[in-house]
This record gives C-alpha cells, sequence and structure tokens, in this order.
C-alpha cells in the first residue's frame, strides 16, 4: 500500500505550518495565489495524478478562486462535502513580530522571549508547550489540512464512500467563496450521480467563556443579517440650526433603539443569540464645512436562529417607527421652546418602497444609470455602494424627508440547524463515545456555532418566501452581491461541524491545541465517516 504523506501528527504538523506560511489575507494577492499552491499540494498524490480532473479551481469573484477535490469511489454514491476557508483576517496587530506571524514554529519560540507582552491566559498556554501560535493555525487552516489527511487516506484505503474537499475565498469579509461554490456543488452531483450525505465543516472550537476548555461539535450555525438605515435630514447653516434637522440627530434615536434590543434577540434549544449591536454608524459628509449635516448611515449586526430576513425586516421597521416618534417629540419639544416651526415629521420607508418612488418620479433609466455609476466605484465596498445608491435616491426624492431609509447590506448568512437530523445524532453520540473513550476528552454539543461560517450557504431552509425582504431592500442585490437561495435549497444534507480545539481567532495570540489539532479531531473524524459507512447510517 502506498505510504502516507500526512498520516501522523508530526507530518500534520508540517503540513499545516507549510499552508499557514501561504500567506492568505482577505482581498490580497496571496489569497488569490492560494489555491493554485493548495492545488499542486494535492496533484502530489498518486489518486489526483491518476484522476486529474478531480482536482478543479473555480472562479469567485475579485480574480480568487475555490478548490474542489473530489475521491470518487467507483462503487459508491453516497458523498460527504468537507467545507474550509483558506482566507485570513489581517495580522497588523502582531507589530514588529507580523513577519513571522505565519511562521507558527518561530512565532511560537519568539514568543517566549515575549512574555510579558502576553496576556496571561496565553502565557500561560505557551509554557505549557501544548500550542501553536500564528495566524490561521486555528481560523481555519488545520480544518483544511484535516481535511486534505482524510481525501489521502480514503483514496490510498479506497474508502466505500466519495468525500468532496471544497475550500473557499472571503469566509471572513462576504463568503463570496461559498456562495459561489453552491452550483459547483450541484454540477459535480450532477455530473457524478452524487447523493450528499453531510457538510462537514472543519471550523474551531470556540471557547464558550473565558478559561473554558470544553471540546464541542456544532449540529449548526448561527445566522447572521444586518439591517441598516441612511438617514437624510434637512441642511441648514450652523447660524440657523433649527431651520433644519441633522441626521446624526435623528441616527442617534434608532441606535438607541436597536442597541441591545431584545425584541431581535432569539432563544431556541436552550441557546441565545447575542443582542444587537451598532457595527457602524457615520456622517456621510466627506468635508468639513458649516452647512449641518443631513446624510448619515448605520449598520446594526442581528444574530438568527429562526428568524428569516422578511420577519427581521419587519421587527426592525417597528422599532423604527418607535425612533422616529421618539424623535419627532423631542425634535417637537425643541422647536416649541425655542417658537422655530418644525421643518417635518421623520418618517419610516424601506429601501423597496424608496425605489417604487424614484423609479416613477425620474424613471427606470435614470435609476439605473444612478447604480451603475455608484458600482463601477472600486474603491466602495457592498456596504458602502448600498448607502450611497439609497443616499442618491432620496436625494432625487426629498419630498420625502426627513427620513430613514430602511435597508439590508451584505453579508446575509442565513441560520442552519441539524440537531434533529437522524445522521447527525449517531455523528455526534460517536464522536462523544469514542472521544471519552480513546482520548478522556468529554464532547459537548453545541446548536448553533456561534463565529459564522459557511454551513449557511447549504440546506437553506424556508417554508415561505421569508428571503425576498432580503432582496428587495438590499440596495446592490444581483450587482455585486447575490446569494443562491435556490441552489442551496438543493443542497439538501444535514450539517455538523467538527474541527480542533484553539483560541484567541482574530487576535495576535491565536493559536490551535496541537493534541486536538493532530490526533484527537482527525481520529475522530475519521472513526466518524468509518461508522457511516459501515453501519450505513443515513447512507
Amino acid at each position: 500500500m502506498t505510504q502516507l504523506r500526512w498520516g501522523d501528527p508530526k507530518a500534520l504538523r508540517e503540513l499545516l505550518c507549510e499552508v499557514v506560511s501561504w500567506k492568505s489575507m482577505t482581498l490580497t494577492e496571496g489569497e488569490r495565489e492560494f489555491p493554485v499552491k493548495l492545488k499542486a499540494k494535492l496533484q502530489e498524490l498518486d489518486y489526483f495524478i491518476k484522476n486529474p480532473g478531480h482536482l478543479q479551481l473555480d472562479d469567485a469573484d475579485l480574480g480568487r478562486r475555490f478548490l474542489t477535490a473530489l475521491y470518487k469511489h467507483p462503487e459508491a454514491s453516497e458523498t460527504i462535502v468537507l467545507i474550509s476557508h483558506f482566507d485570513t483576517v489581517n495580522t497588523e496587530e502582531y507589530g514588529d513580530i507580523e513577519p513571522l506571524a505565519y511562521q507558527p514554529e518561530q512565532l511560537t519560540e519568539l514568543l517566549h522571549d515575549r512574555l510579558n507582552d502576553l496576556p496571561e491566559d496565553a502565557k500561560q498556554d505557551l509554557l505549557s508547550g501544548e500550542y501553536l501560535f500564528g495566524r490561521g493555525t486555528m481560523d481555519m487552516k488545520m480544518g483544511l489540512v484535516m481535511h486534505m489527511s482524510l481525501i489521502e487516506k480514503a483514496s490510498i484505503e479506497q474508502w466505500p464512500i466519495n468525500l468532496i474537499l471544497l475550500t473557499v475565498p472571503d469566509e471572513e469579509v462576504n463568503s463570496s467563496g461559498m456562495r459561489a461554490a453552491v452550483h459547483k456543488l450541484l454540477d459535480l452531483r450532477d455530473e457524478h450521480s452524487l447523493t450528499y450525505k453531510l457538510f462537514l465543516n472543519g471550523e474551531p472550537v470556540f471557547s464558550q467563556e473565558p478559561g473554558d476548555r470544553k471540546y464541542y461539535v456544532y449540529s449548526g450555525t448561527i445566522g447572521k443579517i444586518m439591517p441598516s438605515a441612511l438617514f437624510y435630514g434637512k441642511e441648514t447653516h450652523v447660524g440657523e440650526p433649527l431651520s433644519g434637522i441633522t441626521a446624526p440627530y435623528i441616527a442617534s434615536f434608532l441606535t438607541q433603539h436597536m442597541e441591545w434590543n431584545t425584541a431581535l434577540q432569539e432563544t431556541v434549544l436552550g441557546e441565545k443569540t447575542p443582542v444587537p449591536v451598532t457595527l457602524q454608524q457615520k456622517d456621510l459628509k466627506l468635508e468639513y464645512s458649516t452647512q449641518t449635516p443631513y446624510r448619515a448611515a448605520a449598520l446594526y449586526n442581528v444574530f438568527l436562529m429562526k428568524k428569516n430576513a422578511s420577519e427581521i425586516m419587519d421587527v426592525f421597521e417597528g422599532i423604527a417607527q418607535e425612533a422616529a416618534q421618539a424623535c419627532n417629540d423631542a425634535y417637537k419639544k425643541v422647536c416649541s421652546s425655542q417658537g422655530v416651526t418644525p421643518v417635518g415629521e421623520v418618517r419610516v420607508l424601506r429601501y423597496e418602497e424608496l425605489l417604487k418612488h424614484a423609479t416613477t418620479k425620474i424613471g427606470h433609466a435614470r435609476v439605473e444609470e444612478i447604480k451603475k455609476n455608484i458600482l463601477a466605484i472600486e474603491d466602495w465596498d457592498d456596504r458602502e455602494k448600498s448607502f450611497r445608491i439609497a443616499d442618491a435616491l432620496i436625494i432625487q426624492c426629498q419630498e420625502l424627508t426627513p427620513a430613514m431609509v430602511l435597508l439590508y447590506a451584505p453579508p446575509y448568512y442565513p441560520a442552519i440547524n441539524s440537531s434533529d437530523n437522524e445522521l447527525v445524532h449517531k455523528c455526534i453520540d460517536y464522536v462523544k463515545e469514542q472521544g471519552q473513550e480513546k482520548f478522556d476528552l468529554p464532547v459537548h454539543q453545541i446548536h448553533y456555532f456561534n463565529g459564522i461560517c459557511d454551513l449557511s450557504y447549504v440546506n437553506y431552509k424556508d417554508e415561505g418566501e421569508g428571503w425576498t425582504a432580503f432582496v428587495t431592500n438590499t440596495p446592490v442585490w444581483g450587482e455585486s452581491y447575490s446569494i443562491p437561495f435556490e441552489g442551496m435549497k438543493e443542497l439538501d444534507a444535514p450539517v455538523l461541524n467538527v474541527g480542533p480545539f484553539g483560541k484567541d481567532a482574530h487576535k495576535r495570540t491565536e493559536r490551535v491545541h496541537m493534541k486536538s489539532a493532530f490526533e484527537e479531531v482527525p481520529a475522530l473524524v475519521e472513526g466518524m465517516i468509518k461508522m457511516m459507512v459501515n453501519e450505513k447510517v443515513g447512507v
């Protein structure tokens, strides 16, 4: 039998360090180059030498590509998709040791000389010798490396099940890689007559609280959506402040009503979503002048479990109506005390209402021209473009002002949950039993992965048309951003996340627990897959 390249902890550690050294920060040249390097690495395996067509790169966006590696057993249709992302966040927080952020062995050694620079928890972990530090070690190149080793072993041992390794760019920003990969998975299904049985992610295990060392598996992933608002007031000179109303003043009312609002919090299966928080609030005025700021914008982060985009928009609109009423009452009170006439009442309207009004007033062609000009500005991301489109349209419709224009800004991650699935039950029971028996490792189930992940774009469930409010109220929809909802529904198989334990994702102390990464989790995932085959569980 062919010898395994990545079949032991030492080899996995070396492979992780090599893959981490391929810098792949989101929206950099390294992110574009990474899948090419990965393809070359996988091409060294005998299986892909014999089956080069099973290893493919496909376009995502902005010159970025995702990779699929298919191990196909000649007599199997049942298929597990192994999902990972290869992009990382940036490394500025490493300061003068930033060049070593992608060199785990060197960084971990150097940190021994910087003990006083580390938080106490990280210091103790470093001194324990149990952790490997570096950007991407935890989030989430170890998950990818584990999947590479599984593909290799399956191809050599000829496991009677199919595996697809899917690794994508851009998970850290817009998940454009995973959204693009939905159609690829459908194409592979049809081309090779595959039956998808499980979407298995390898995102790392996050602590639930400081000092938490429990090991978790996740039978779903939390959702995220960003209800947002453009605020349009009435401009005036600072010498006549009550001849207008400022956008920051209007925005302050909605932000106070949105921040930590439990009306947008969910409790499902004993788990709670974090309360909403403001991700950004800003003035759209780009220069200083004595004209008061009359246009502003705000992004609000809302986590989901059961609610869909339409339900969130309904709640958001209700909150905005309350905020507008409070704003109008306070404004009228000031005007009354100063003996001036108010410039009007702040109204609330959805973007879809603004778009309809603008199209009636200035025509479809003019609206499309406005959108096209804004979408062409490369320096603006999807969130900025969303605000600027709404802003440009309401400038043409000032009879609607002062106003709060409610909209959605990308990205949107639907919540997915497979906790009631029989196959997922069996898999979790296996990991719990074997974790305890083989490694004395207590394993706990969490119903919703709390770190956001690409599992959001498979197995989409929506009894009605809960996604339509997102489509009609996202200014960049169908242009620079879209979600393949119908394709996601077709990827109808349960989800599960089993990954290595680590700490401090997105921090300079990011680290992965080596025994978990190189011994425990690879063995548990391999055994779980073999259990599925041997017992024909859900297969």
